[in-house]
């Protein structure tokens, strides 16, 4: 377990997704004690089969693999709507944490996620603004999203760092856990 944020008693009972890609498999526990209305939106695409073939779009060595939100194609999938922004500063941007993606907006993540590849305390809450909110943790697989960091990238259309051979997003599923709602709101 990484330390981003201390281990609760009731760890073993949070929710665990798999993300089965082309490059290997990465396991992710979830925290909806730090954030729970995040892990109900993350959930939310995972049970709609939203992830199945979106690509890791933009993976930058050294800092962070972002996907979530792209076809193979570059096409991006039309989303639900935004959520709130949730940070804690004791739930800090560390080396295997998987946090949300966003614009400028604070209030604007809706399925891209990002998993950090080193610790990145400028994306901490108060450290240069707002913050990511960081939802969990890789528990298996980190030496896949370190391949997935040292692959070749390229410019393709209007991005940038986008991996030439396309890191394919098969399938996410909750494998463990209390797959338990918390009490977000739900959406339309």
């Amino acid at each position: 377990m990484n330390t981003a944020y201390a281990a609760t008693p009731a760890e073993q009972a949070m929710p665990q997704v798999e993300l089965q890609t082309t490059e290997g498999n990465i396991t992710i526990q979830l925290r909806p004690d730090i954030a729970p209305k995040t892990v109900d939106n993350f959930l939310a695409y995972v049970r709609d089969g939203f992830y199945e073939g979106t690509i890791f779009h933009r993976v930058i060595p050294g800092f962070m693999i972002q996907g979530g939100g792209y076809q193979k194609t570059l096409n991006k999938k039309e989303t639900k709507a935004p959520i709130a922004l949730e940070t804690s500063k004791s739930a800090r941007n560390l080396r295997g944490t998987i946090a949300m993606a966003r614009t400028n907006d604070p209030d604007s993540a809706t399925s891209q996620f990002f998993i950090n590849l080193v610790d990145s305390r400028s994306l901490d809450a108060g450290v240069r603004g707002a913050g990511y909110a960081v939802f969990g943790d890789v528990t298996e697989g980190m030496g896949v999203v370190d391949a997935i960091a040292g692959m070749p990238t390229a410019s393709r259309g209007f991005m940038n760092d986008v991996p030439v051979t396309p890191v394919i997003i098969q399938s996410a599923r909750v494998v463990g856990g209390d797959d338990q709602k918390t009490d977000a709101p739900a959406e339309d």
